[in-house]
């Protein structure tokens, strides 16, 4: 057969369109923060303050996680028409989310660590400079909050999926790495001005404590949506049983039955399935089955296979998977 009669039956495997202006904000929040990063690092071995400290060396980790989902996004685009990629690139784009989750895992560890050597070894604190800094830094992260979210409200605002929109979770790992900054830099803003006002130095570390449960809860959260995504963790989805659904209706319903299924995202509101299927409906056809599918804009790659039979069973309690 040519080669050049086989277009009507080929397809692309770009799956998701990624998110230029996503991409865009995560390079400029990551430069704002690695400046932030130096004066914050530098202020508050100056000033002596662990609240300081701690939010200076998150921005240090911050900086580095928002700089690989930038990478990610650039990395994802690059190869988008590479096919050893068997379905697409946009994983990478996860990828760089949960490494980024486990950045965040890393940087509670560290105030943990600081904040206990501050309650055994307490430190005098210079409280006026640390809480200007601590403002400071505060600022940039809102300012930070503000670039990403807007690229957040853009994703959705241009969001078509069927019934079920997805986040975009590398940009959601890089605002989270944001808001995590933000939230330290307020309860060290607390901290500084507890212990300056009342004496409460004991108040410096144990906010920093506080604060590296806030961002390791956040961290569980982003390592469990990451990686529901990357192992496949995607059966208990509703699609799954619209899937099931549309393909066993119809006016051949009690004929039809699927006997294998298997569903995983390939994009931000993309799906790829394989499908078995044994009927007793002998013009039942895989383009029937694809025509049944189509009314879910999500499924954008599907592989059936027909078992045509004169006659089935049902399993007790329905059909098998």
């Amino acid at each position: 057969m040519p080669t050049d009669n086989l277009s009507a039956w080929t397809h692309d495997h770009v799956f998701d369109t990624g998110n230029a202006l996503a991409e865009r904000s995560t390079w400029v929040v990551m430069w704002i923060t690695a400046a932030a990063m130096v004066i914050e690092i530098t202020a508050g071995w100056w000033f002596n303050s662990m609240a300081l400290l701690a939010d200076g060396w998150h921005m240090s980790s911050h900086a580095f996680a928002i700089g690989l989902s930038a990478l990610a996004y650039a990395a994802a685009r690059r190869y988008a028409q590479d096919r050893r990629f068997a379905f697409g690139t946009w994983k990478i784009e996860i990828l760089g989310g949960f490494a980024s989750a486990i950045f965040l895992l890393g940087v509670a560890a560290m105030m943990v660590v600081g904040s206990i050597e501050r309650i055994v070894s307490p430190q005098a604190i210079q409280y006026r400079e640390a809480i200007a800094v601590a403002i400071l830094g505060l600022a940039v992260n809102l300012a930070c909050a503000l670039i990403l979210g807007k690229a957040h409200h853009h994703g959705h605002d241009h969001h078509h999926g069927h019934d079920h929109p997805h986040h975009d979770l590398n940009l959601k790992s890089a605002y989270l790495h944001v808001i995590a900054d933000a939230a330290t830099s307020v309860l060290a803003i607390v901290a500084l001005v507890g212990g300056w006002i009342y004496g409460w130095s004991w108040l410096d570390p144990v906010m920093g404590i506080v604060g590296a449960v806030l961002v390791a809860v956040w961290a569980k959260g982003l390592l469990v949506e990451t990686g529901r995504v990357l192992l496949d963790r995607e059966m208990d989805h509703p699609v799954v049983a619209e899937i099931r659904e549309v393909v066993e209706s119809g006016p051949q319903a009690d004929d039809t039955r699927i006997i294998d299924l298997h569903v995983w995202r390939v994009g931000k509101e993309a799906y790829s399935c394989a499908i078995a299927v044994v009927t007793r409906d002998g013009a039942l056809t895989p383009d029937a089955v694809r025509a049944r599918l189509a009314v879910h804009e999500e499924i954008v790659h599907s592989t059936i296979e027909i078992h045509h039979h004169n006659g089935f069973r049902e399993a007790p309690g329905g059909a098998g998977a």
